[in-house]
């Protein structure tokens, strides 16, 4: 199952190369069928899955230079279906706001689609790093082409540099470990014992890399301007799956490989992670536009993923990937939620907008489903994952544990005011005429709050997954030492 995982986005992008630049409703429907192929695949995947917690559905594709191997486990499986599940939404959001070189769209969506889907998969430290920088083209062409303001350029370079300087660090550590070690096999390497000096280094080298992924503060500067220069498409592939790349590159390489560096730097994360919620919650506050509400949010939100990977507790590794699905899910709506008013009304500060509910009745709907979502209600998967992130934060320091809760305090107030700002009271003397969502918008936003409170009410449907090869994960390093 894992080949037709890897092979259908293949020929989605060949199938897109052989038709002609001109006829756009073709490009635009053979794009959205071989990922909704691909989305089929993957919950297959799922369903074929055992749940023992190892990986499994190994190979070896010989149409991939070298040797890696390319598998899946509890962790990985579901950061393969939301990749999946975005894929197909960005290409029925994009219907409208895409209007020049739809072709090549198409193909970078696609692009990014395989790029990611192998780095959730392969088991090699350098297929790795190449997939991991190689989703970087692509992603750079969509927000300084496809853009939607004048700064998209600018943008583009931000998001560029900030990630490209930071991943030498990591090939640096991974060049090091090679030289130790002699293999960049991770099951392999994660059979090694190291000495506490050289993890302290290879530590700092994926540290570096990954916490501007994430991002972490103070190497947030790139997530704003990303996020407002990019196209609705961008924001949701930046925020539902990029963002998590740090996250699961933490998982797969901080504890599993380097237990004593992990350790050793855990306080100073945590304390990164505490200003990343505060400090993220309190800047989301003061914005005035939609777009940077959202975009310093989900810093806050990432805040909270490292503390809890970082407690070293099964409950908090189990909750750091959860609320990463969460978010993925949840901003990514909301996103698409704001891109909605923008194509309206082509304005995304909240000062021009009040009263839309009473034009918009089934956007104002549906938004007040995200807005609760993001503030963590019950029902919602927000909820779960931030329920168990606090309590491993609480079972750490009951210091960090309130610090941490400060976090879903102001996360309720900016979503709860930035939605009766918007929604409640009477139009806004700016906005003459609001057309409600149509059939299209209806349904993709419907299709992700569903899913929202599916997980937030069958939690277990997931976490037992995650769970089974988090304490694989575990016992094998136990074993090990």
């Amino acid at each position: 199952m894992l080949e037709l995982v890897a092979l259908f986005p293949v020929m989605g992008i060949l199938n897109i190369l052989v038709i002609i630049r001109e006829d756009d409703i073709r490009l635009k429907k053979i794009a959205l069928e071989w990922s909704l192929l691909t989305l089929t695949a993957t919950i297959l995947l799922w369903a074929s899955f055992d749940g023992e917690g190892q990986f499994q559905a190994i190979k070896n594709f010989e149409w991939v230079p070298g040797s890696a191997l390319f598998a899946v486990d509890g962790i990985s499986l579901f950061f393969l279906i939301l990749t999946a599940l975005l894929t197909p939404i960005c290409v029925l959001i994009s219907r409208n706001s895409i209007k020049s070189l739809i072709k090549e769209f198409l193909l970078c969506l696609l692009v990014i689609e395989i790029l990611l889907m192998g780095v959730f998969t392969v088991l090699d430290l350098v297929g790795f790093y190449i997939l991991f920088e190689g989703v970087l083209i692509p992603m750079v062409l969509i927000i300084g082409i496809w853009g939607s303001r004048e700064e998209k350029v600018q943008a583009a370079y931000y998001f560029f540099f900030y990630t490209f300087i930071g991943s030498v660090f990591m090939l640096l550590a991974i060049f090091f470990l090679y030289d130790q070690v002699g293999t960049t096999d991770y099951q392999a390497l994660c059979c090694q014992q190291y000495e506490r000096e050289l993890q302290y280094f290879i530590f700092i080298g994926f540290f570096l890399s990954l916490a501007i992924k994430i991002p972490k503060i103070p190497f947030h500067i790139w997530l704003p301007q990303a996020h407002v220069e990019a196209p609705v498409a961008g924001s949701v592939i930046l925020a539902g799956i990029l963002l998590k790349l740090g996250g699961y590159g933490f998982i797969r390489f901080s504890w599993p490989l380097l237990p004593e560096a992990s350790e050793y730097f855990a306080p100073f994360i945590r304390i990164l992670s505490l200003l990343a919620i505060i400090y993220g919650s309190l800047t989301t506050c003061r914005q005035v536009d939609l777009k940077r509400i959202v975009a310093y949010s989900s810093v806050a939100h990432m805040g909270l993923v490292t503390l809890s990977l970082f407690s070293h507790t099964v409950q908090g590794l189990v909750a750091a990937v959860f609320l990463m699905l969460a978010h993925g899910l949840v901003s990514s709506a909301l996103f698409i939620a704001v891109t909605f008013l923008y194509e309206r009304h082509h304005t995304r500060l909240v000062r021009y907008y009040r009263g839309m509910v009473i034009t918009m009745p089934l956007f104002g709907a549906l938004t007040l489903a995200l807005v609760l979502a993001n503030a963590s209600i019950p029902l919602s998967c927000n909820f779960v994952g931030e329920f168990f992130s606090l309590l491993a934060a609480f079972e750490y320091s009951y210091v960090v544990g309130v610090l941490a809760s400060l976090g879903t305090v102001l996360s309720a107030g900016y979503s709860i005011y930035l939605y009766n700002r918007v929604c409640f009271g009477f139009p806004s003397k700016f906005i003459f005429y609001s057309r409600d969502l149509n059939r299209r918008e209806f349904y993709i936003l419907l299709i992700l709050v569903i899913l929202i409170y599916l997980m937030g009410i069958f939690p277990f449907l997931a976490i037992d997954v995650i769970k089974s090869s988090v304490i694989f994960q575990e016992e094998v390093k136990i074993a090990q030492w």
